[in-house]
């Protein structure tokens, strides 16, 4: 089935069409990723919540919201990146995805990163960062870039993390300019 998978409407279509495992059971839409095809930068979350599963469309909820405040703030606007979850289906009740849901969508992820073809990939969150190079702990990673299979990883906190502690919005702030200086000095 992966080698089938051409380009971003193929992942597209995949990902709505999906049930290769238990979240397709009690989702109301699948979330493939979203934004420019020419992207520098792309951004991964965990997963959609409760109105990117109403209307099958990444971080359009309160984080959302962060993370296009913060991006305007850096020079940069929504429609200029791409943005995706690591598993695209809400799990119930916002819980975490389990091991076995992230690996059944890693195989999406994977084709948006290739397909895409980004500068650098914004990892948001503990759960993309084990999901996606298998570490853990946001406080030794978050700021930081790391390159692995020759891909630039930056690493920074999911914006939901933010709402309720102020030093750690202005901190996300921070290192999403951070992430759009380095795709600037690529120009």
């Amino acid at each position: 089935m992966i080698d089938k998978i051409k380009s971003y409407n193929d992942v597209k279509t995949s990902v709505t069409n999906c049930h290769l495992c238990k979240l397709c059971n009690s989702r109301n839409n699948a979330v493939p990723g979203r934004g420019s095809l020419d992207a520098k930068i792309l951004f991964v979350g965990e997963a959609p919540g409760k109105n990117e599963d109403k209307w099958g469309l990444p971080f359009i909820g309160f984080a959302g919201k962060l993370l296009e405040d913060a991006l305007k703030k850096s020079g940069m606007e929504r429609d200029n990146v791409y943005i995706t979850n690591v598993v695209k289906c809400r799990p119930p009740n916002n819980r975490v995805p389990d091991k076995n849901e992230i690996d059944t969508c890693l195989h999406y992820l994977k084709k948006e990163i290739q397909i895409i073809s980004p500068t650098i990939v914004c990892i948001l969150g503990a759960t993309a960062l084990q999901s996606i190079l298998n570490l853990k702990n946001m406080r030794l990673y978050h700021g930081k870039t790391i390159t692995h299979n020759n891909i630039k990883y930056f690493v920074t906190y999911h914006p939901a993390a933010t709402i309720y502690n102020n030093d750690l919005k202005e901190l996300f702030f921070k290192e999403i300019n951070l992430v759009v200086d380095m795709t600037k000095e690529k120009l």
